[in-house]
């Protein structure tokens, strides 16, 4: 089944070197930090982690200024919490097919993918073409065309910048006020 999502990459950049220098206690510390703070963002704003991967993630959401908002938020919080380390962060939104279930695969998941590896220290990566929509507070700023691996153009990108407003909606805020809860 094709569905519209959002993807976030992250990635902790230095994270081989890191453990190397401050060893496998240490690492474990900063990564256990790294995934808390990817588990506040997800729930403050209603996306899904879908997958670890190593010393980075990989997000899903369903509305894409959901998607944009969280990557800003995880790229803030980061750098108090992973530091010394950086986050790199990759989103980018499309159809895609949904993979047994819990599973995606598509060109938005790759792009998302492949601008995150393209990112550099601090910097949050979207394809031009997708700055639409973009949540309050946030702008995009001209980053020019990159080569991304498996993609035979080169892609226009934006490096998104500043902080999300908080959202103002609540899952389970509305659930109070359907029948049978309301007299």
């Amino acid at each position: 089944m094709r569905v519209p999502r959002t993807f976030v990459f992250a990635d902790l950049s230095g994270f081989t070197n890191y453990t190397s220098a401050n060893g496998d206690d240490a690492a474990a510390f900063l990564l256990s930090s790294f995934r808390g703070v990817v588990r506040e963002v997800a729930s403050d704003r209603g996306v899904r982690v879908a997958k670890w991967l190593g010393d980075g993630c990989m997000i899903v959401a369903v509305e894409h200024p959901d998607g944009v908002a969280a990557a800003l938020d995880l790229d803030e919080r980061a750098r108090k919490a992973c530091s010394p380390l950086a986050l790199r962060v990759g989103v980018a939104s499309g159809y895609s097919l949904l993979f047994e279930g819990d599973d995606y695969v598509g060109l938005a998941v790759n792009l998302a993918a492949r601008l995150c590896d393209a990112a550099g220290p601090y910097e949050v990566l979207m394809p031009a073409e997708q700055v639409e929509d973009l949540p309050d507070g946030l702008t995009a700023l001209p980053h020019g065309e990159v080569v991304l691996r498996g993609f035979p153009q080169p892609v226009k990108v934006v490096a998104l910048a500043g902080i999300p407003l908080p959202t103002q909606r609540h899952d389970t805020g509305e659930l109070w006020t359907r029948s049978p809860y309301v007299a």
